[in-house]
Parts: C-alpha cells; structure tokens; sequence
C-alpha cells in the first residue's frame, strides 16, 4: 500500500505542474522586456547616442523655426500681410509635435525594438493629426480675416461674423482630424461618416436660410464684388455699401433711405459697381440740318473730336449715326477718365455750351421737330398757309 501511494502520488505531479504555469507570470515578461532593452542599447549605444544628437538638432531647428513665425506675427507688419498668416501658422506648432518629429526621424536609425517603434508611431500619428488640425485651422482663419482686412471690411457685424465662423471651421477641421485619426488607428469609420453625413443634411434642411446666406457673405468677402464705401447698382436699385453682415448687406440709397437686403439675394441680382469704373461715358446724339452743305457735313467728327480734346476729354466715337425724322444725326460718345461725376457733370456742360457756339459760327443748325398743315379748297386746289413770293413783295 505504501508502495502504491508513492506511486501515486509520483504520477500526480508532474499533472499538476501545468496547472501551476497556466496563469504567465509578469514579473517575468517584465524582466524579459527589461533585458531585451538593456541588450538593445548594450548592442547599438553608439547608434542610439548619434540618433539623440540628431534628434536634439531636429528639435532645436524646429524651435527656431517656431520662434521665427512668432516674429512675423508681429501686428505692426499689418493683418493684410500674406507673411502674417504664414507666421501665424507656424506659432501654432505644439512642443508635442516637435517632439515627435524628431523621435520619429531617428526611429529606425538604432534597429529599435517592434513593441516601442508600434509606440513611437502611434504618438506620431497622434501629432500629426492634431497638428494638421491646428494649422488648417489657423491658415483658414488668417485667411479669411485677410480677406476682410480693415482697409477693405469693417464695421461690427463683420467682427461678429468672424466669431460663428472660427467656431464652424473649428468644428469642421477637428471633426475631420478625429476622423482622420480614427481611420489610422484601425477603427471602422464607415458608420461614423454616415452618421455625421445625415447628421449635417439634418442640419443644412433645417437652417438652409441661414446658411445660403453665410456661405453668401463668405463669397462677397472672398470674390470681393464691392467692399464698405462702395456705389453699386443692382436691380433697379442703386446705393453706396454702409455694412456687410453675416446675414444681410445694408446699402444706403441716393435718395436717402437705408436698404436692406440678404446677401443671397443680393447675389442673386447682377451687381454694377459703379466705383470699380475707370472712367464715365458721356452719350450725346447731335442733329444736323439736312440743308447742311456736303462739304460742312464731313467735318462734323472732326469739329466735334476738336471740342472734346479741348475741354479735357477723350472722344470714343464721333460720326454720322442715322438719318432722323427732321435731322443727320451724329453720336458723340465721350470718355471721361475717373470714376468723380463731379468731374464728369461740368465737362458735360461746357461741352454742350461748347458745341453750340461753333456749329453757330459754322453756320451749322441744329433742327427741331416741325409740322405743317396744308389745307385743300373745295375744288381740290392746295391753299398754302404762307403768301406767295410775289403776294409779299406787293
């Protein structure tokens, strides 16, 4: 019996002893790990120091680089300076990034371990993402306030603009980037695009309005058809720009009162910015008698080209136009440079004035509409409604 029992329990323990190792001892991965480590850097020290010089330069580099566009968001350059954006870009990149910049470069330099270079490159992708983000951000918004630099959009509603638009191109890129950052990571995104798909139709049915007139206020700041100050004709109104909003432009008509219209709308109209001409065209159309002699007629363009260089205009065509019910008509057509009416309305008067003097001293007359009314007698025979010739000699 003795000898069975040690046979026994002989037998049951080595069936015990895996039972014993199932649950892994930590203790010893962690030893395990430690020691691969120190074998690393035992084995590529000399690797692992040049890589850290390098990574230190990159890191340096970088900082300077950042201190650089902090200098060129110094305000005295002007928020309309392209290299003001730029500046401001770059002050945004984070301490994290550079420092995983610099980690990354040197990565593979030293053979490192699988596990820590899985690591390394997770971080990375954490920075760059967020980094992306950040600059995106920050170049759409200098961008947009360049285009609304003070010389160009000013006033309160502008201002207020600017706050509902950093907060959607805020959303938008960071919605973006956590997208971005989820498909690196391995996650299935395809039903979290869905759903921020229906979400933003959801969203653009319900404030469609609002919206058509944002985006409508972000094309007049963008595409820049007229700016504060300007005189602009749409429809069959007309006005000089007072304010541009998010929602609605208010235009301040010549007759005095004070237009407001939404932005849609008002880009739905053909615009004339009578502030963005180069000069003023002044139209005349000039009648001639038709008693006129030939050789008085064929100077006309040149009489009236004469009378325009000499009250400081430019004739733009000057020459016979059509025959009229009672005259030779004659287009004068005169270029005013400048966009003043002030300028333009004098010169349009002298000139009138001055046309008049020389076709007199030409000899040349300007013919009004008339009629006459010739009256029959009872025997058919016309009745003339002046005295015959010899009838006023006697």
């Amino acid at each position: 019996m003795q000898d069975d029992e040690h046979a026994m329990s002989v037998s049951t323990t080595p069936n015990s002893a895996p039972a014993h190792h199932a649950v892994p001892d930590v203790s010893v991965q962690l030893r395990d790990l430690s020691g691969s480590s120190l074998d690393w850097f035992q084995t590529y020290w000399l690797q692992i120091i040049i890589a850290g010089v390098i990574a230190v330069t990159i890191v340096t580099g970088l900082y300077a680089l950042r201190r650089l566009g902090t200098k060129l968001c110094n305000p005295e350059r002007g928020r309309a300076d392209w290299l003001l954006v730029v500046g401001r870009v770059v002050s945004k990149t984070t301490n994290y990034f550079i420092i995983m910049v610099a980690i990354r470069a040197v990565d593979g330099y030293a053979q490192t371990p699988p596990v820590l270079d899985r690591f390394i490159t997770f971080l990375f992708t954490l920075a760059a993402v967020v980094q992306g983000a950040i600059w995106a951000r920050e170049f759409i918004l200098g961008a947009i306030e360049h285009r609304t630099s003070a010389e160009h959009f000013q006033g309160e509603a502008i201002i207020n603009a600017m706050g509902l638009i950093r907060l959607l191109v805020s959303v938008v890129v960071f919605a973006v980037a956590t997208v971005v950052l989820l498909d690196n990571l391995g996650v299935n995104v395809t039903g979290l695009v869905a759903g921020l798909g229906v979400g933003g139709i959801a969203i653009g049915l319900a404030a469609q309005g609002i919206f058509a007139d944002l985006f409508a206020a972000l094309a007049i700041i963008f595409d820049r058809p007229f700016s504060k100050g300007d005189q602009i004709s749409f429809g069959t109104s007309s006005g000089v720009i007072e304010a541009i909003g998010l929602k609605s432009t208010r235009i301040r008509a010549y007759s005095g009162e004070l237009r407001i219209i939404a932005n849609k709308n008002l880009l739905d109209k053909e615009i004339l910015n009578v502030s963005g001409r180069d000069h003023i065209r002044l139209p005349f159309t000039i009648g001639v008698a038709y008693e006129t002699p030939p050789e008085t007629l064929a100077r006309v363009p040149d009489i009236l080209k004469e009378l325009v260089e000499a009250e400081g205009g430019k004739p733009a065509r000057a020459g016979f136009e059509s025959f009229g019910a009672s005259s030779l008509d004659f287009t004068l057509l005169v270029d005013v440079p400048g966009r003043d009416w002030a300028v333009a309305h004098p010169l349009r008067d002298r000139l009138v004035v001055a046309i008049m003097k020389r076709f007199a001293a030409e000899g040349i007359s300007i013919p009004y509409p008339t009629q006459t009314t010739f009256t029959a007698a009872p025997d058919g025979t016309m009745i003339m409604p002046y005295a015959e010739k010899a009838e006023a000699r006697e």
